[in-house]
Order: structure tokens, then C-alpha cells, then sequence
């Protein structure tokens, strides 16, 4: 015993609080049909509407008794929904009437009973399940012979096997289970005066099901249940206020296909509901080929476990005892359930058994070994090789290794005139080893016997007898055999890990390629074409992927193949899976009429879509492996969709802020470069207006000239911003024409020294024409705008620079100053609008737009702006074009 900690309790509280909201469910158990289930929920149901519950009635089934029938008044019942089966009419509970009306409290009587072809889901604990997540009470009644992990017990008790059945995992959501019995004296009764079946039903009932000592083993199973899930709650009411409790530790049942798979899973399913412990189910795939019907039981076995609340897991590996250890040391496991099915006299033959093995080498787990009669019976009778690599073997393997041997037979009877009797054994061996890689393990010692009795009686001497003549031959034989036996289960564990290797590599590469494909995605759209194409390439089977449309609707993002259709039960089987984040469709019992196996992308809180395969008509069910790759293709599928949506929100974000940044730059500009030349017009004004007789000539004129100058700045930043506008939604209109490069230059740097009248420029030309196939007035706007912006930051006894020439086909122009210089991690930020730093483009007049509306020019021309350092100090700003072949050139 343990004292729980702090985490554990917090978890345990929490689990209880979840409980209590959110398990509205109310199961009144049956030890037996007849006991009064139905009666006493009808009878709970009525006192509550006493209390002024909303009490509904979904489906009751009254079996022709009036006093259950009686029950019924005064209560609301929905009306049922007509199905026509086979030509004839039949009523099923309306589960859709039952979500439109959400009452309180519903009750849905038979719990196990399957629903007919066409509804919603296969089960009606399936139905119920949506309305508990639904928010609506449920009332509903079942006997302990329908739950799940009882079956085998009920078919051993019996004699009959029950088909319609309730996970045991559903029962963990009752928040109230209530035992309805009756002693099996009482019940008899009940059935002779008819009030259980009709007189024909019961006679029979009494000479088989309801039995006194079927019905006495009945009761102790339902008390049992009752027992274990009342344990089950103390344990989680104990440890959430604190109480000591054992340390829990997993149940691993360990299956192999056989026969007893489904009966280890319910057995472990039983011990872990007493132990309050989690389980799981593992099979340990050594490589070999299954046949059909092991397969088929492997896979039922499988989805018994899931169904019954239990996890599943499929291990790689041909050594079975060191791969289940390891795993359970990986799972914290603490209890192993086997299943004997090899018998002594074959553990002796091929070495130490599977149980042996853990034993030895698990001490510190507890072994639970689990032998049914029935297949102790089968495995005498067939000697089966459980636990080897391959298993027994089909008739073509035996023919195969009969064909094989008579091979070495021929064989050496040429080669007995040419070799030594001792030599003609390596052929025998040969044979042994060709056989053994090729089939199973019982067929190489098939061979391998085949050919040690061969070996003896033709070629050892004396021939054609059994009798060894010399103790030489003796030891030749002798060692043949082992070497053969041995040879063979080498060859036969080889292959099998070769063929559980290529499966492990083919898993792989699947999921390789899968992660390859999606990094280079980076939308959704791509994400879902790519995820549709390697889905239907690695199961081999039609892909759609679904996705929610703006209107609310499930529609195919991407096919394969791309005509592909989906029918109205698909597109069903695939809304309930996405809105439940749960698997429907083919292969599921929700919604199993539709063609397409339908897989969610994420849970409930992010959903992603949709992926439904279709499989070919005549395909039987996914084994585990294809199964286990789907799962896990959709999974990376899934989150490769949440990654865009996260990559969306994201850049969503980065614009919003980037946008915030470039308003408030945008208002803080205005306020100062529109105010600034406003306040000089406005003051400048002012003072002719107010003084204009009073001023001599020369004042009036410099105020005029400062008022034209102020407009034209003003002017100039008007136009900045229009044209940063049309660059931002791409409305800047090219119209090219061939100019030289050379008068571009000389006018802007006309415009330059018009501006700054006391500024040194300095330039060199190329003395031949350079000819640009550009927008003349924008590349001289982008050039006067770095001319600008040189000005503003050279000091007064310095000159700009301005040097034009070409190199590799590209047209260089750079601007030079002697300014502070930019540093080396602030060049590429000048180019942003609304810089505003004063060593880059923002001096005490500066817009913060005319370095930015310089790169969009250019950039508009197939060219690039970049600012580079200069000796001495100071910075070049260089402006490249591409220089097109000039008009009047040849092709």
C-alpha cells in the first residue's frame, strides 16, 4: 500500500466532479429475463415525474405484461420510427426524435438489442451513447448474459451463445447500476404462469436457459459485476480524499490468433476490472505468414479488446519473450495473461515454451497462465507448433517439401558414383535449408526427417535397411539430423524476420514518404491533395478528403481519383465522424451500410476533416497493419492541417500587428509632415495677409517662396503615399519605352539641385549609351528619391556621389554620401515604410517613404535595391537593372 500523491489525488477528485456532471446514466441490471428489470425502471421513472422531472419515454418493451404495461400512463412517449426488413414493417426507437425533444430524462428499454439495417448505428448502446453526450438522462435495462466480457462464461454455463452484446466499457459510464434479481424458485414460477414468455416459449425456456442451476450461476455473475464495479468506484472515492491505495500496474493479455484469443481478452478484461488497472491486448508479429482464418480471429480478437475499453498494440520481433518484456518494462506492466496452447512434448522438441521463457526471464512479473480444455483437446490432436515461427504449415508446403526432397534424392543417387556417403549428406542439407527459407517451421522438420530416413536406408551402409553398420555412420547421421533440425529453424527464424522487416519497411516508408510530401506543403488545400495521394497509394484504395465548406457542409477537397463519387451514406458516415471525432462507416458499427471507411482528422476540439476510403467490394476488413498505417497516416494527415491553420493564425497575426505598426507610423507621419509644412504655409500666409504693405519686396518674397516650397514638399509626400498605395495593391501601371540610362540620371539629379541649390553633386557616365527598357518617369522618381534622401544626410562640405556603369548584363547606379553610415543590421530595415531611425531614412524632413517606394519601383522592373557600406565612411546605395538586348539586335 501507497499513499496517493497530491497529482494523483487531484486527478481522482477531478475524475469524480466529471462524473457526477457529466454520467446520466442509470442501468437496472438483470440476473436473468423476467426478474423485473423493466418493471422497476418504470416504476423509478414514474417518481421521478412525480418530482416534476420532464420524463420521456424513447422505447419500452412491455412483452405483453399488463402490469408493465400499466406503468406506461401518464407518461410521454415518442413515437417510433417504421423500417421495412425483408418485406416486412418493423418500429425502432427514433433516436433523431429523442435529440429534437432533449428531455431530462429518457428511458430506452434492451439495452444489447441490435438495431436493424438503415439506422444511424448497428447497436442500441450506440444510440445511447450520442444521447449521454448529448446532455439527456438515460434510463435503460439489461440482463448480465449480453455484457461482453461475460459471453464465454454465460456459453459455458448455458449452452447458448449470445449475440447481441454491451461492452463492458460502456458500463463504466452508468453513474448507477441497480440489481434487479429474483431467487430462481420465484422466477420459475413467474415463467410457468406466463408472465415472463408466452406457454410455448416457456416450456422450452424451462428445459434449457432457466435451468435452477443456470440460474443460481447467473445471479453470482451479476452479483460479481455489481461487486466489481462498486469496488471500482470506492477505489476512485477513497483515493480522491486522500486514502492509501495499491499501486495500480497494467494487465497484458498476450494473444496469437489462436482459437482462445477472444476468451484471454475477456478473462483479461475481468481481472483488470477487479484490480481497478488498466489493460491492454498485444500480439507479437514474428514475421511468418498468417493464414485466413488465424488472421480473421487475430483481428476479432482485436476489436473485442477496443470494444470492451481496452488498448491494443501489435509488436515486431522474433524473439516473443523478449519483446513482450521489453514492452512491458516500456508500460509499466505489471501482470501477464497467457494462454496455454503448446504442449509439453513440443516445448521439449523445440526447446523451452513461451511461459518458460518469461518465467526465467520476466521474475519480477506476474504470470497468469490461462488453459482452456477445449484447446488443450485440439492441440494434442494437431501437435500445433504455437509459438514457432510460421506455425504448422499448409498442404502445399508439405507437397512443396516432398517435391524438394525427392530432388536431393535424385540428386545423390548421380552423385553417390562421385562423392563419399558422408558428402552426399550436405545435398540432404541443402534441400533442408531450401525448404526451411520458403515455408514453415513443422514443414523444414518435415524435410529434414524425411531426409535423415533417406540418408540412412539408401546411401548409408548397409543400404536399403535402417541398420547402421559402424559407430562412424552412427555419428554421421546422428549429426546430419541435428544439423538439419538446427539449419532449419535458423533458416525459418530468418526468413521471418526478413518478412516482418519488410512489413516494419514498408510501415516506414509509408509514413516517410507521407512526412516528406507534407513539409514541402504549406496550405491546407496542398496538405489535403498530397495526404488523398499517399493514402490511396500505400492502401491501395480510393481516398476523399472532406472538409467544412463556409455554408456548414462536408464537401471532397481533394480525390483519388479525382471523379470519384461519394453516396448519401457516405457523406452521412463521414458528418457523424467528424462530428464526433470518431471512426464510422465500413468496418464500424456506426453507420456500416456506407461503402467508405470514414476517419476523423483531430478530435473534438480541432476538427480537421475528413478522409474516407474505399476499399474494393470483394476486400475483407484491414488487417492490424493496414489498420495501424491508416490510423497513423491520418493522424500525421490531421496534424499537419492543425500546423496550417496554426501557420494561418499566425501570419494572421504578424499582419495584424505588422498593420497596427505601419498605422500608427502612418499617424505619426501625418500628424509631423503634414502639420510641419502647413504651419510654414499657414504662418507664412498669415504674415503677408496681416503685413503684406508693411514688408519690403524681399521679405514678401521669401515668404512666397516659402510657401511654394512647403506646398511642394507637401506635394511630394501626397504623391509618396500614392504611389506606396498602388504599390501595395499592385495597380502600379508600367508603361516601358526604351530611354538611355544616362538621361534619367541627369534628371533627377536636376531635380536634386534644384531642391538643394548649395548641395555638390558629382557623377560619372558611361560615355556610350545604355539603353533601359523601363518606366522613365518612375526609375527617375525612385533615383531622386536615394538622391533625396543622400542629401539630408551629407554634411555641408561634402559631395554626392553618383556612379553609373554595367557588369554581367545588369545596369549598376550608386549613390553615395558621408553620413553617419547605416550598421550592417539596420541596412535591409531602411527599405520599410515608416522607418524611423535618424540614421536611416528619417532625417528632422524625412517621410519614411522614400527608400520603401524606391524598392517597390524597382522591384516592379525586375530589379533590386540593396545599401552597402562605404570606405571612409558614409553609405552606397545601389541600384541593379537588368539590361535587355537592345531593340534593333538580331534574335
Amino acid at each position: 500500500m501507497s499513499e496517493p500523491s497530491r497529482e494523483a489525488r487531484a486527478d481522482a477528485l477531478l475524475s469524480t466532479e466529471r462524473d457526477e456532471r457529466n454520467h446520466r446514466l442509470k442501468v437496472f441490471l438483470g440476473a436473468a429475463p423476467g426478474v423485473g428489470k423493466t418493471y422497476a425502471m418504470l416504476s423509478a421513472a414514474r417518481e421521478l415525474k412525480r418530482q416534476g422531472v420532464d420524463v420521456v419515454v424513447g422505447l419500452v418493451e412491455t412483452h405483453g405484461r399488463s402490469e408493465t404495461a400499466a406503468l406506461l400512463d401518464g407518461l410521454e412517449q415518442l413515437p417510433r420510427r417504421s423500417v421495412n426488413y425483408r418485406g416486412r414493417d418493423f418500429s425502432e426507437f427514433d433516436l433523431d426524435a429523442a435529440l429534437v425533444r432533449k428531455p431530462a430524462m429518457l428511458l430506452v428499454d434492451e439495452l444489447a438489442h441490435r438495431n436493424l439495417p438503415g439506422g444511424r448505428h448497428e447497436r442500441r448502446w450506440q444510440d445511447i451513447a450520442e444521447l449521454l453526450d448529448a446532455g439527456i438522462e438515460v434510463y435503460t435495462a439489461l440482463n448480465v448474459q449480453h455484457l461482453e466480457s461475460l459471453n464465454d462464461q454465460v456459453r459455458r454455463i448455458t449452452g447458448v451463445t449470445v449475440r447481441e452484446t454491451v461492452p463492458d466499457a460502456f458500463l463504466d459510464r452508468a453513474r448507477d447500476i441497480v440489481l434487479i434479481d429474483l431467487p430462481p424458485r420465484e422466477l420459475i414460477a413467474r415463467l410457468k404462469q406466463g408472465k415472463v414468455y408466452v406457454p410455448e416459449t416457456a416450456a422450452a425456456a424451462l428445459d434449457a436457459f432457466f435451468s435452477p442451476t443456470n440460474l443460481a450461476a447467473l445471479r453470482e455473475l451479476a452479483v460479481d459485476t455489481i461487486a466489481g464495479h462498486v469496488d471500482s468506484d470506492l477505489r476512485e472515492h477513497m483515493l480522491a480524499r486522500g486514502g492509501a491505495m495499491p499501486v495500480r500496474r497494467r494487465v497484458l493479455a498476450a494473444i496469437d490468433g489462436q482459437a482462445q484469443s477472444e476468451y484471454l481478452v475477456r478473462v483479461a478484461r475481468r481481472i483488470a476490472e477487479r484490480r481497478g488497472a488498466p489493460w491492454s491486448v498485444a500480439f507479437v508479429d514474428t514475421g511468418s505468414t498468417l493464414d485466413k482464418a488465424r488472421r480473421e480471429r487475430l483481428e476479432s480478437a482485436m476489436r473485442l479488446a477496443r470494444r470492451l475499453g481496452g488498448d491494443t498494440v501489435v509488436l515486431r520481433g522474433h524473439a516473443i519473450a523478449d519483446e513482450l518484456i521489453a514492452h512491458a518494462d516500456r508500460e509499466g506492466v505489471g501482470q501477464i495473461i497467457l494462454g496455454r496452447t503448446r504442449e509439453r512434448v513440443v516445448a521439449r522438441m523445440l526447446g523451452r515454451s513461451l511461459t518458460q521463457l518469461l518465467l526465467r526471464r520476466g521474475a519480477h512479473l506476474e504470470l497468469t497462465i490461462i488453459a482452456t480444455p477445449t484447446e488443450r483437446a485440439q492441440a494434442r490432436r494437431k501437435l500445433r507448433l504455437v509459438g514457432m515461427p510460421g506455425g504448422v504449415g499448409r498442404r502445399g508446403e508439405y507437397i512443396y517439401a516432398t517435391l524438394a526432397t525427392l530432388v536431393a534424392f535424385a540428386l545423390s543417387f548421380v552423385a553417390d558414383r562421385y562423392l563419399s556417403v558422408a558428402n552426399l549428406s550436405l545435398i540432404f542439407l541443402t534441400a533442408v535449408l531450401v525448404v526451411a527459407v520458403r515455408t514453415r517451421m513443422a514443414v523444414a522438420v518435415y524435410t529434414a526427417i524425411l531426409c535423415f530416413l533417406g540418408y540412412n536406408f539408401f546411401f548409408a551402409p548397409p543400404r536399403y535397411t535402417l541398420e547402421i553398420a559402424n559407430f562412424d555412420d552412427v555419428l554421421a547421421v546422428s549429426l546430419f539430423l541435428i544439423a538439419a533440425l538446427v539449419c532449419s529453424r535458423l533458416a525459418t527464424r530468418l526468413a521471418s524476420q526478413v518478412e516482418s522487416l519488410r512489413a516494419a519497411h514498408v510501415y516506414t516508408r509509408a509514413l516517410l514518404a507521407l512526412g516528406q510530401r507534407l513539409a514541402t506543403s504549406t496550405d491546407a488545400d496542398g496538405i489535403r491533395k498530397v495526404g488523398a495521394d499517399a493514402l490511396a497509394q500505400a492502401l491501395r484504395c480510393e481516398v476523399a478528403i472532406l472538409a467544412r465548406a463556409a455554408d456548414g457542409n462536408l464537401q471532397v477537397a481533394a480525390a483519388v481519383p479525382r471523379e470519384m463519387a461519394l453516396l448519401t451514406q457516405d457523406l452521412a458516415a463521414a458528418d457523424w465522424c467528424e462530428r464526433h471525432a470518431e471512426q464510422a462507416g465500413r468496418y464500424t458499427d456506426t453507420l456500416n451500410a456506407a461503402p467508405c471507411w470514414t476517419l476523423p482528422f483531430g478530435n473534438e476540439e480541432n476538427r480537421r476533416g475528413v478522409a474516407a476510403l474505399r476499399f474494393p467490394k470483394g476486400n475483407s476488413e484491414p488487417d492490424p497493419d493496414q489498420r495501424s498505417l491508416a490510423l497513423a497516416m491520418v493522424q500525421d494527415i490531421g496534424q499537419a492541417l492543425e500546423r496550417a491553420r496554426l501557420g494561418d493564425e499566425l501570419e494572421g497575426a504578424r499582419v495584424q500587428g505588422e498593420t497596427e505598426r505601419l498605422r500608427n507610423a502612418l499617424l505619426s507621419s501625418v500628424s509631423h509632415d503634414l502639420r510641419s509644412p502647413l504651419a510654414s504655409m499657414i504662418g507664412s500666409a498669415g504674415t503677408l495677409a496681416s503685413y503684406g504693405d508693411q514688408l519690403p519686396a524681399g521679405e514678401r518674397r521669401e515668404l512666397l517662396e516659402a510657401i511654394l516650397g512647403e506646398g511642394q514638399r507637401l506635394d511630394r509626400y501626397i504623391q509618396n503615399l500614392l504611389d506606396m498605395t498602388r504599390l501595395g495593391h499592385g495597380t502600379l501601371k508600367l508603361d516601358r519605352d526604351w530611354t538611355d540610362a544616362t538621361e534619367i540620371v541627369v534628371a533627377a539629379v536636376n531635380r536634386l539641385r534644384k531642391l538643394f541649390p548649395s548641395l555638390r553633386v558629382e557623377t560619372s557616365l558611361p560615355h556610350d549609351t545604355v539603353l533601359l527598357f523601363v518606366h522613365p518617369a518612375l526609375i527617375e522618381q525612385a533615383l531622386f528619391n536615394i538622391l533625396e534622401n543622400a542629401a539630408r544626410f551629407t554634411p555641408a562640405d561634402e559631395a554626392v556621389q553618383v556612379i553609373v556603369h554595367s557588369s554581367d548584363g545588369k545596369l549598376l547606379i550608386d549613390v553615395s554620401d558621408r553620413g553617419p553610415g547605416i550598421p550592417e543590421a539596420e541596412r535591409a530595415l531602411i527599405f520599410d515604410m515608416f522607418y524611423s531611425v535618424s540614421r536611416g531614412d528619417r532625417a528632422t524632413q524625412g517621410t519614411g517613404l522614400g527608400l520603401a517606394i524606391c524598392r517597390g519601383m524597382i522591384g516592379a522592373h525586375g530589379g533590386s535595391v540593396e545599401a552597402l557600406p562605404r570606405d571612409g565612411g558614409g553609405t552606397t546605395i545601389r541600384i541593379t537593372l537588368p539590361l535587355p538586348a537592345p531593340p534593333d539586335a538580331p534574335p
